[in-house]
């Protein structure tokens, strides 16, 4: 067995010594220094060269390095090739907590409060009584999150491509049902996995739709929101506010208007940080599944993206 790390931006030191010394009789190669390609059988890739999937004839596997696959050209990956992701369920937990964190910091006036302190301004008020809060989003982080939400006594609802069933969640499906789902919102959270399809829902149109006291919570990809249609419906009254942990380009550039706005929160793409034991051992096993010819976890459908 040859696998090939091609993960591009980052250091994959510790990735490739764990891989190694859990898997001492398999081949491990890093891009761009693999000498044999067509040797190659399994590969972990994030935002890998497109060009690289055209030299790889006996390809088996792409295990994404990401929860989710935007980071692998999937219409060049060949009908046969399995592609896998990696699921975390500590990094479900913590998505939840973020979300319920910023909310909660939000209905509480946690960031009006931080401003009037540097103004030396003594001004109380109520909490906010806004508690509906609607997921994009129903797979496992969503699902999730909205149990998290839905136990601290938020009414929460939920849309996802094709209907879903929670019990306490009040589920919307497809694209005729988006509007009911925003039309009573206090806060929009996007978990939304990144396709053809879901890239840039965060548009005016949707932000039109939502009251204007509602608040963005973005914790899904950077692709799912216009940047400037945000910063419309901000300047607008259009939207209360907005919490945003993904951005299109990462870091984000010091210059970007995100950095200074008044009602944008900002994070450094740190919601929910997966482990690297938990990320290693989900690849060893799919990498022992490939040799042995048994099932892989976490398999994707590369048509939906998901």
């Amino acid at each position: 067995m040859s696998v090939l790390v091609c993960v591009e931006g980052r250091d994959n030191t510790k990735l490739m010594q764990n891989l190694r010394i859990s898997l001492p009789g398999v081949e491990i190669h890093e891009w761009p220094n693999c000498a044999n390609l067509d040797k190659v059988q399994f590969v972990i890739a994030w935002n890998a060269p497109e060009s690289i999937w055209d030299r790889l004839p006996n390809l088996q596997v792409v295990q994404s390095y990401g929860a989710g696959v935007d980071g692998i050209a999937l219409q060049r990956i060949p009908e046969h090739v399995e592609v896998t992701r990696i699921v975390d369920t500590d990094l479900a937990d913590d998505m939840a907590e973020y979300i319920l964190g910023h909310v909660m910091a939000h209905k509480l006036r946690i960031r009006e409060y931080a401003h009037k302190q540097y103004q030396t301004v003594w001004k109380p008020k109520r909490a906010f009584k806004h508690n509906h809060i609607g997921i994009l989003g129903l797979g496992e982080l969503g699902q999730v999150a909205a149990r998290k939400l839905k136990a601290n006594d938020f009414s929460v609802s939920a849309w996802s491509r094709t209907k879903k069933n929670i019990s306490g969640i009040n589920c919307f499906a497809g694209i005729d049902e988006l509007q009911t789902f925003l039309f009573e919102l206090d806060y929009l959270v996007c978990l939304l996995p990144l396709t053809g399809e879901t890239t840039g829902i965060l548009n005016r149109k949707v932000f039109e739709q939502l009251p204007n006291h509602c608040i963005l919570i973005n914790v899904a990809r950077g692709e799912h929101l216009i940047e400037e249609d945000l910063l419309w419906a901000l300047d607008n009254q259009k939207l209360a506010g907005a919490t945003l942990d993904v951005f299109n380009h990462e870091p984000l550039e010091s210059g970007h208007a995100f950095w200074q706005h008044p009602l944008i929160t900002l994070t450094p793409h740190c919601a929910a940080v997966t482990s690297m034991s938990s990320v290693c051992e989900q690849i060893v096993y799919n990498i022992t599944a490939c040799i042995n010819k048994n099932a892989l976890m976490n398999t994707v459908d590369k048509h939906l993206g998901y």
